[in-house]
C-alpha cells in the first residue's frame, strides 16, 4: 500500500505577505479555534472511507501561521484524529511556527500534544528585508524564537530561509545562511523567492537581483551548506544525517496523502477502483466550516490521467537530488515504466537525467534546468506524451 500522509491547513496568519501566494488569510479579531478544529474533524469523518484502516506516516500542519492555534486545539485535534486512524509508532508531526506567535512555555505545550518537529520561517536575519517582505518579526525575535524552540526541548527544527531578495547582494544572502548556520538547526529550506501570480509582488514588483548574482549566491551557499554539514537531498532542502523530512519525501516519492483544512489538496490512491484520486477543499474558511460541519468540504475532484501520472510522477521525483528507484513508478502509479518513453530516453540523451535503467535521478545540469527537464513528460497537444 502506498504510504499515506496527512496535510492540515490551518489558514490565518496576522498579516499576508506580499509574496506569498498560499491560502492565508488575516486574523480580524480572533481565530475560531474550536469551531475550526470541529470542522477539521468532521472533514476528517467524510474522507475515513476512502483510507480507512490505514495507517498515517507523518503529518504536518501548515498555513497560514499555525502557531496561532493553542497547544490546546492541537491537543484536542490529535486526540481525535488518533481515534479514528492508526498512527505510526514514531511519527513525525511538523508544526510551521513564525516568530512573533510563540513563546516558550507555547513551545512546550505543543510538544506535550504531540509535536515533535518544527518548522519556523525566518526568511531573513535582516531587519530591513524582514520590513520589504512584510514580516511581523525582526531578526532578534528569529533567533529568540529558536532558543525558545530548544528550550522547549526541540531537536528536529527546519529553518525556512530565502535568497534573492529585493535588491540583495551576495554577502547579504551569503550573511543570512551564515546567521543561520550557526543556529544549528537539523534542517534548512533555503530557497529563491519567486514572484508568483496574484500576490502584491506580482503587482508591484521590487528590484530583484540579476539572475547570474542569484546564482553565485545560490552556487556558493550550496558550498557553505555542505561544509556545514548539511546534504542537499531536494531542490531547496538540506539536511543533517537522518533529518531528511519525512513528510516532503512522502510528497515527492509520490506519496498519498489526505488534505484537511481550507484549500487543502489531497491525493488517495483507490487500488480496488484502480485510479488514483485528487480531491481539494473551498478555500474560504467560513465556507469551509459551514460546508464539512453539514456534510463534504470538497470543492472539486478527479481522476488523474495515465499522462498525468507520469507527469506528476516526474515532477515530484526529479526534485530529489538522487531521484527514486524506477520500479517506484510502478508501484505508486500502477503504470509499465514503457510509459516513461520516449520521454526518459530524450532527458537521457539531453544531458539532464543520468542513464540508469534503475534508478530515475536528474544530473547536476538536470538539477540546474529542472524545468526542461520536467517539461519533457508533459503530454503532447495531441494526445500522446
Amino acid at each position: 500500500m502506498t504510504p499515506l500522509s496527512l496535510y492540515i491547513h490551518l489558514p490565518w496568519c496576522i498579516r499576508k505577505c506580499p509574496y506569498c501566494d498560499f491560502n492565508s488569510h488575516e486574523v480580524r479579531d480572533e481565530v475560531p479555534e474550536d469551531r475550526y478544529v470541529d470542522a477539521l474533524i468532521a472533514d476528517l469523518e467524510s474522507e475515513l472511507p476512502r483510507v480507512w484502516g490505514r495507517r498515517i506516516e507523518s503529518v504536518f500542519l501548515g498555513g497560514g501561521t499555525p502557531s496561532l492555534f493553542s497547544p490546546e486545539a492541537l491537543d484536542r485535534l490529535f486526540s481525535a484524529l488518533r481515534a479514528r486512524l492508526p498512527w505510526r509508532p514514531d511519527m513525525e508531526v511538523t508544526l510551521e511556527a513564525n516568530p512573533g506567535t510563540t513563546d516558550a512555555q507555547r513551545f512546550r505545550g505543543y510538544r506535550e500534544a504531540g509535536v515533535n518537529r518544527l518548522s519556523i520561517g525566518i526568511q531573513s536575519f535582516d531587519d530591513g528585508q524582514l520590513r520589504r517582505l512584510g514580516r511581523i518579526h525582526g531578526a532578534n525575535e528569529a533567533r529568540e524564537a529558536f532558543a525558545a524552540a530548544r528550550s522547549a526541548g526541540f531537536d528536529n527544527i527546519n529553518l525556512d530561509l530565502m535568497f534573492g531578495l529585493p535588491e540583495q547582494s551576495v554577502q547579504s544572502a551569503l550573511g543570512d545562511l551564515a546567521q543561520a548556520l550557526a543556529l544549528g538547526p537539523e534542517h534548512l529550506s533555503w530557497y529563491q523567492l519567486t514572484l508568483e501570480p496574484n500576490t502584491r509582488f506580482a503587482a508591484e514588483p521590487p528590484i530583484l537581483p540579476e539572475e547570474d548574482t542569484v546564482w553565485d549566491m545560490q552556487e556558493t551557499g550550496q558550498g557553505r551548506l555542505a561544509e556545514g554539514g548539511y546534504t542537499q537531498y531536494e531542490v531547496s532542502a538540506y539536511a543533517r544525517p537522518d533529518r531528511e523530512c519525512r513528510h516532503n519525501l512522502n510528497y515527492w516519492r509520490f506519496g498519498d496523502y489526505l488534505g484537511l483544512g481550507a484549500g487543502a489538496h489531497g491525493k488517495i490512491s483507490l487500488p480496488g477502483e484502480e485510479r488514483i484520486l485528487r480531491r481539494w477543499k473551498l478555500r474560504q474558511p467560513r465556507q469551509y466550516m459551514e460546508a464539512a460541519l453539514t456534510g463534504d468540504a470538497a470543492s472539486g475532484e478527479c481522476t488523474l490521467t495515465r499522462e498525468e501520472l507520469v507527469f506528476e510522477f516526474v515532477l515530484n521525483a526529479t526534485r530529489l537530488t538522487r531521484g527514486v528507484d524506477t520500479k517506484l513508478f510502478t508501484a505508486r502509479t500502477g503504470l509499465d515504466p514503457d510509459a516513461l518513453e520516449p520521454m526518459r530516453r530524450r532527458a537521457i540523451e539531453s544531458g539532464l537525467l543520468h542513464d540508469d535503467s534503475a534508478r530515475m535521478a536528474p544530473t547536476a545540469t538536470g538539477r540546474r534546468f529542472l524545468n526542461d527537464l520536467q517539461a519533457l513528460f508533459l503530454a503532447d497537444p495531441r494526445g500522446t506524451p
